[in-house]
């Protein structure tokens, strides 16, 4: 195992993941946590990691994991808070399409994430997802047109 190789891996692939929890609908401070604590997870388990067809894959749904646990862990000890309707990045066009992202249902949105931001392959997205290449372009489809419906609406609605 090389000390090269996973910085190498976490330098080229860290800011993606960060963009694709945030996708996913993690606060951007919530994904921050959780891709460095996913990080460290596949620097532990890198033998195993490397060798996988999308190791960025595996961080982003780690981080994402590990965040539904430490939900699950407090939600008695606080209510949980809703993720912000705008998130400040570089123009209100992202901020909308993160927006829609962010309020797919849960599997739609993982196919987005996998399949546009981390720029899988569909058979890698089904793969990584425990499900069909058919089911994935099904949902594809779906949070597409969700997507266009919902961005088309917004534009109506600015003008």
């Amino acid at each position: 195992m090389s000390d090269s190789e996973f910085s190498e891996f976490y330098v080229g692939h860290r800011d993606r993941c960060l963009r694709a929890a945030v996708a996913s609908g993690l606060r951007p401070d919530e994904a921050e946590e959780a891709v460095a604590e996913a990080f460290a997870r596949a620097w532990s388990h890198w033998g195993k990691v490397r060798r996988l067809g999308a190791p960025e894959a595996w961080v982003v749904r780690t981080a994402v994991n590990a965040n539904i646990s430490w939900w699950r862990k407090r939600r008695r000890e606080s209510p949980a808070s809703t993720p912000p309707d705008e998130v400040h990045e570089d123009g209100a066009d992202r901020t909308d399409l993160l927006s829609a992202v962010r309020r797919l249902p849960p599997r739609q949105r993982e196919v987005v994430v996998l399949r546009y931001l981390l720029d899988l392959s569909t058979e890698q997205t089904a793969s990584r997802l425990g499900i069909a290449p058919g089911t994935v372009a099904s949902q594809l489809h779906k949070a597409i047109a969700t997507l266009r419906s919902h961005l088309t609406h917004s534009e109506r609605t600015q003008r």
